[in-house]
């Protein structure tokens, strides 16, 4: 595999250690303590959070996060309890994002990441699984469902960054563009407010909100990101032979919902759902209506 880029940390032992001090901050406030894998990948190192993963008679689900996120961020205010269901859940830290897997990418374009994924799940020992993906994530859903479709058993894309292009509202491109420009919690903080969330309904607890805006200006001042973005598939989406299923937020600022379920009703031949949950921002896997039905639709699926 090429790699085509990589990210990194400006000062990397104090900074891996500063990420690793916001995992144990989320881990009080949880009440819960992650399991953790590293393996060796074309990529280098990939780190993997889990929880009940020694449990083999359980279901397996993989979470792939969104650009610039980490996929503890499923768990604020122990939201992935919203499930309601018990399942072996291995979160992957994705090669690129400012998190304790190597900076290393391959082209976004390629299919590279799918072979990653499936890599990814092979070491672990996952024959198959329930797979989740929030922006990002969704794309890299997408590609494994490509290049190795028997691993997946079904595909919950969340807003996936694969759909459509990036939005170009200027609403849009100045609310994620301000705290890059200038990484202040101020910034950060209207960022989410515009684009994340849609609040009163699409919010965290005070103190996961604060989490949060901690790990948005850190990732932001502390790491060099020369990761590609999510791109627009089109018709390499039709290649994906997975039962999938669309959650879309109806006020995401990034990726504007109707567009995304017009070309997933286009593109895949197998999507079996469309979900539009009021009032949600981009972060629908922050939003615990959004894991209900995640759960329900798994717990009928795994029967």
């Amino acid at each position: 595999m090429k790699i085509k880029s990589t990210s990194f940390f400006k000062d990397e032992k104090k900074d891996l250690e500063s990420f690793r001090n916001w995992v144990a901050q989320l881990e009080e406030a949880n009440g819960r303590k992650y399991e953790t894998y590293e393996i060796k990948t074309v990529l280098g190192k990939t780190h993997i959070w889990g929880l009940n993963t020694q449990d083999t008679s359980l279901d397996a689900l993989v979470i792939f996060p969104g650009a610039r996120t980490t996929p503890l961020i499923w768990d604020f205010d122990k939201g992935l309890d919203r499930l309601n269901f018990p399942l072996r859940i291995f979160m992957v830290e994705t090669n690129g994002l400012p998190n304790l897997s190597d900076g290393n990418t391959p082209d976004i374009k390629s299919l590279d990441y799918g072979w990653w994924a499936a890599e990814v799940m092979e070491q672990l020992g996952i024959a198959s699984a329930f797979v989740a993906g929030a922006s990002f994530g969704g794309l890299i859903c997408m590609k494994l469902g490509i290049v190795k479709p028997a691993l997946v058993r079904a595909a919950f894309l969340l807003n996936p960054g694969c759909l459509q292009p990036f939005s170009l509202s200027f609403a849009n491109l100045y609310y994620n563009l301000l705290p890059i420009f200038s990484p202040t919690e101020d910034n950060v903080r209207k960022f989410l407010d515009k684009a994340v969330f849609s609040k009163p309904n699409h919010r965290l607890s005070e103190r996961a909100e604060q989490m949060l805006v901690n790990y948005e200006v850190f990732a932001i001042s502390r790491y060099k990101d020369n990761t590609q973005k999510p791109y627009y598939m089109d018709k390499q989406l039709a290649e994906a032979n997975v039962d999938s299923y669309l959650l879309e937020g109806d006020k995401d600022l990034l990726f504007p919902y109707q567009k995304s379920i017009d070309n997933a009703k286009k593109h895949l031949a197998k999507l079996k759902e469309v979900k539009v949950f009021a009032d949600v921002g981009h972060g629908i896997e922050t939003y615990g209506p959004a894991m209900n039905y995640l759960g329900e639709r798994i717990k009928a699926l795994a029967r």
